[in-house]
């Protein structure tokens, strides 16, 4: 695009690079497109990440969300779920590995 003022051309020019996906920065930003991704396929809010590591292909996070919310709050039910997903933060796969009441410690 071109334009003049006061006898002066400029030109702008923009680049982009939308050929080529963005990396994930760190586990932070892993972690969230983790839980994103998981709500929008399960319908359930998530509480937090417990876990988080880097794989050879992008992370594996642990994601407890809340399934089942009950009052008082100390009997809701919440779930792990493993969540994988590549260094775009393209959801690899999830599934669900434990499911307990809020107050319930680990044995």
């Amino acid at each position: 695009m071109s334009e003049q003022r006061a006898g002066k051309t400029r030109t702008s020019r923009s680049t982009r690079t939308s050929a080529t996906k963005e990396h994930l920065g760190g586990a932070e930003k892993a972690a969230e497109h983790a839980c994103q991704s998981l709500r929008r396929l399960i319908g359930h809010k998530p509480e937090g990440v417990s876990a988080i590591s880097r794989t050879d292909d992008g992370w594996h996070i642990d994601v407890d969300v809340l399934e089942l919310p009950r009052i008082p709050d100390t009997t809701s039910l919440l779930a792990t779920y493993e969540v994988d997903i590549d260094e775009d933060g393209s959801l690899l796969q999830y599934r669900r590995v434990r499911r307990y009441r809020r107050g319930q410690a680990d044995t």
